[in-house]
């Protein structure tokens, strides 16, 4: 039998193995699935998103398969959703699974797989590169930059908001008996931000901006505050996600973000409630014009890193840059970060739990990104529980 490093996961996982099966069907609106159905949220070029029925898949050599227990709804999911794609290599051109962001439980283990057994529970790790010693990026570690990578709810590649989900045995990582699935699967925008702060070089003392309280933002914060900045300055345009960040982190100081005002109006405001030009900013919404006042923000030889993503093109303040020695640096997903993030909730370090806001039935999956997808619903982290 082949193995997953012979064959390649792009063919093991392809999607065409779901959509061509004849097991595959999307449910009528209103259809109530049956309790062991594996059901999944999908969309479509057309921008629709349904639930669907699919086959329940056996693991073969090397994988494990997973009950879905918990999964977060991310911005890029409703991203695929309403928009169909993300930048130009990411394109929705089918019916294509959400979700990335889950923890879940052994339910059976593939040929050769010795280091997990029925019940086990599991953060999963949701990008999958091809581990093969002739890839530089994963060679090296870099592996969040393999060319080859399958990840998981990214087109064409189904995700992990389903039922039941097949995954490589060695890309799960073990939930300590106390760690909840909820809190398994908050471990995916953790890596991110811990991903962000340890490559932007943020140290203890440093004062920091934190652009952008939404999901990503907030976990950073989380980790920012664990990782000793002070002071933390975060900024939105919501006035209620600048409150629910002071209940994540009394201490941090926040600033409203004002439509109209220019970026340096709004970065003088920074520095004024800061008491003192910034250090690092790490920069969680991929906006041009948060972009323009982090760099304002910051003092000679600051850092300006950016988490979020944004439109393809951007015109940043070259000449202001330059005469600041201001580094601006980016982020590709992550890499090597889920072990650090499962110790550091484990530990006490970080409290991930109040970030879930609302939580849904997976019968319940197109509810749950009609929710996620509403500003106006006060959604911090939308999760969808089997």
């Amino acid at each position: 039998m082949a193995t997953i490093t012979e064959v390649g996961n792009a063919e093991i996982y392809s999607p065409l193995k779901v959509l061509q099966h004849p097991e595959f069907r999307i449910l009528s609106a209103g259809e109530k699935p049956a309790p062991t159905a594996n059901i999944a949220a999908f969309y479509n070029p057309a921008h629709e998103i349904h639930l669907v029925e699919k086959p329940k898949p056996k693991p073969g050599p090397g994988q494990v398969l997973l009950h879905v227990r918990a999964t977060g709804i991310c911005g890029s999911d409703v991203h695929f959703w309403q928009h169909g794609r993300i930048g130009d290599s990411m394109v929705v051109r089918d019916e294509c699974g959400s979700g990335h962001e889950s923890a879940g439980e052994v339910e059976a283990v593939g040929e050769g797989v010795t280091q997990w057994k029925v019940g086990d529970r599991v953060a999963i790790e949701a990008g999958v590169p091809c581990s093969q010693p002739a890839c530089d990026a994963c060679r090296t570690g870099q592996y969040n930059a393999c060319p080859d990578v399958v990840f998981f709810s990214t087109p064409p590649f189904h995700g992990t908001l389903t039922r039941w989900h097949l995954h490589p045995a060695q890309w799960l990582h073990r939930l300590p008996d106390h760690m909840s699935f909820e809190e398994g699967s908050l471990c995916e925008p953790l890596a991110v931000a811990l991903a962000g702060i340890e490559r932007s070089g943020l140290k203890l003392g440093d004062p920091l901006l934190i652009c952008g309280a939404g999901p990503i933002g907030l976990v950073t914060l989380l980790s920012a505050r664990a990782a000793g900045a002070e002071p933390i300055i975060i900024t939105d345009l919501f006035q209620s996600r600048l409150d629910f960040a002071k209940t994540l982190v009394p201490g941090v100081r926040t600033v409203l973000i004002k439509r109209g005002t220019s970026a340096k109006e709004q970065a003088k405001e920074i520095k004024e409630v800061a008491g003192m030009d910034l250090k690092v900013a790490l920069e969680c919404t991929g906006v041009e014009s948060s972009v323009h006042t982090a760099i304002y923000s910051m003092q000679f030889g600051g850092k300006v890193f950016i988490i979020g993503v944004g439109k393809n093109e951007q015109v940043f303040p070259f000449m202001h840059l330059s005469a600041n020695e201001i580094d601006v640096s980016f982020q590709y997903r992550y890499a090597n970060q889920y072990p650090k993030a499962i110790r550091l909730v484990a530990g006490g370090l970080i409290n991930i739990k109040p970030l879930v806001t609302h939580r849904f039935s997976l019968e319940d999956a197109i509810s749950a990104f009609h929710v996620a997808a509403d500003p106006a619903q006060g959604a911090i982290k939308v999760q969808i529980q089997d």
